[in-house]
């Protein structure tokens, strides 16, 4: 009977292994519908932005408060998981505290260090959602969070409470039945943690056998618990805290505002001026689409900062237009180009016959034209964003086709682009009269 408990764990522990392995393979290959891009310059500047801007969260200590309490979030989430090594080996052995006696002291300071952690998530957890949802922060109540986005945050939240106090609840009743020297609990006499030992008073009433079911019952909701959040965040905002690694990686290292020029206008500017270096199969050559339609024009790196974006919306905070009362959100911009991603990917995953085509596209289906326009480049959300997201590099791609496939374009621009065609600046005055402002 006692290799029924290990069974049911395995099974538990290889669904959910299963089931997250699927749902990252298909978020994989929805980053992959992209182009391709090359990305492997300067390596060591790259693995600084990662130690700096994923690890140590450096933007967010713009606001030294706000960042405090989301790095204790953050290590307390990555450092209390390593005890979750020793749950699942105890549960896949039938063992129980395996790492106590060969640890020893070393054992306890790290349980307590976990408790300190714990203790610091649940406190953390709950001034986030007292400030989501009670101090009516600008950017927490827009539109661009109606609906699941909004629920999601409190979620999470929510979920890392439950799973914090289950830790406690867990040492709380395991050192009490040691102190019984109550069945295998006499074993691994561990003594008091530092917090959990505070929780002692709500159990001691209970008879050793409740006390065990409680134990029990704790240690399986945690784990259970673990598994179901590690599904749940591919499904989520919360995705950031494993993609920010590669999107801090693979982040944009010139100079803020630089705009690459598109090898195929090149291209076609050279021969206009040098026909002669026209090769021969010219007229065989592909016909290149310029700027982006769809996230299939967009690059891989585009699509992966639409899964690492946090919806935080310090982009959109910052976003002039947007303060200005335009429709321009570089938040809402991210969370439609992923959205698009999972349409199409769900329609791949189903083998519907061409299935990125079905009609609809990013530009204007998902993405409007009066968000693109109202963008001025200003650079202001690729500065906040704390993840090294460029919800800037997507905009002017979607911009660059409105204006070169489709000639979609104020009449306000035209005039300007025309003037710079002709007389090298957006002003209708030839070169030769630009200095006679001074005479007037």
């Amino acid at each position: 009977m006692h290799i029924i408990p290990q069974i049911i764990f395995i099974v538990l522990l290889a669904v959910g292994i299963y089931l997250f392995a699927k749902k990252v393979g298909f978020i994989k290959s929805n980053i992959l519908m992209g182009r391709d891009e090359i990305i492997n310059d300067n390596k060591p500047l790259r693995w600084r932005n990662v130690l700096l801007l994923a690890f140590g969260q450096k933007k967010m200590f713009k606001n030294p408060l706000v960042a405090v309490l989301h790095f204790v979030i953050y290590a307390g989430f990555i450092i209390i998981n390593i005890e979750v090594l020793e749950i699942i080996l105890d549960g896949i052995f039938g063992t129980h505290r395996l790492f106590a006696q060969p640890l020893g002291i070393v054992y306890n300071f790290l349980i307590n260090v976990f408790e300190c952690f714990a203790v610091g998530v649940i406190i953390v957890c709950a001034i986030f959602l007292i400030r989501r949802n009670a101090l009516h922060i600008k950017r927490f109540l827009s539109n661009d969070l109606n609906g699941w986005p909004r629920s999601d945050a409190n979620y999470i939240l929510i979920s890392e409470i439950i799973l914090m106090s289950l830790f406690l609840t867990m040492n709380a009743t395991d050192t009490i039945l040691q102190g019984r020297n109550y069945g295998h609990y006499a074993q691994h006499i561990t003594g008091n943690f530092l917090f959990s030992e505070h929780l002692q008073f709500i159990f001691n009433h209970l008879s050793s056998p409740q006390i065990e079911v409680v134990e029990r019952m704790a240690w399986w909701l945690h784990i259970a618990g673990i598994l179901a959040f590690l599904n749940y965040l591919p499904y989520s905002k919360h995705l950031h805290i494993l993609l920010a690694f590669p999107n801090a990686y693979y982040a944009n290292l010139e100079p803020k505002g630089k705009m690459h020029n598109m090898p195929e206008i090149q291209k076609e500017v050279l021969y206009a001026m040098q026909p002669e270096l026209i090769p021969a199969d010219a007229a065989n050559e592909t016909t290149h689409k310029f700027g982006a339609k769809d996230v299939a024009d967009l690059s891989w790196k585009n699509l992966l900062d639409a899964y690492s974006c946090t919806e935080c919306g310090r982009c959109t905070a910052a976003c002039p237009a947007n303060l200005t009362g335009k429709k321009l959100s570089p938040r809402l911009i991210m969370m439609k180009t992923r959205d698009r991603m999972e349409e199409l990917g769900k329609r791949r995953e189903k083998q519907v016959e061409n299935w990125q085509s079905d009609e609809k596209s990013l530009l204007h289906n998902y993405i409007t034209t009066e968000e693109l326009r109202a963008c001025t480049t200003c650079n202001a959300c690729v500065e906040e964003c704390p993840v090294s997201i460029s919800p800037l590099d997507i905009i002017l791609q979607l911009r660059r086709y409105l204006i070169m496939e489709e000639s979609n374009a104020p009449q306000e621009w035209n005039s300007t682009f025309s003037n710079i065609e002709n007389n090298f600046a957006p002003w209708k005055f030839s070169p030769e009269e630009r200095d006679q402002w001074v005479n007037s």
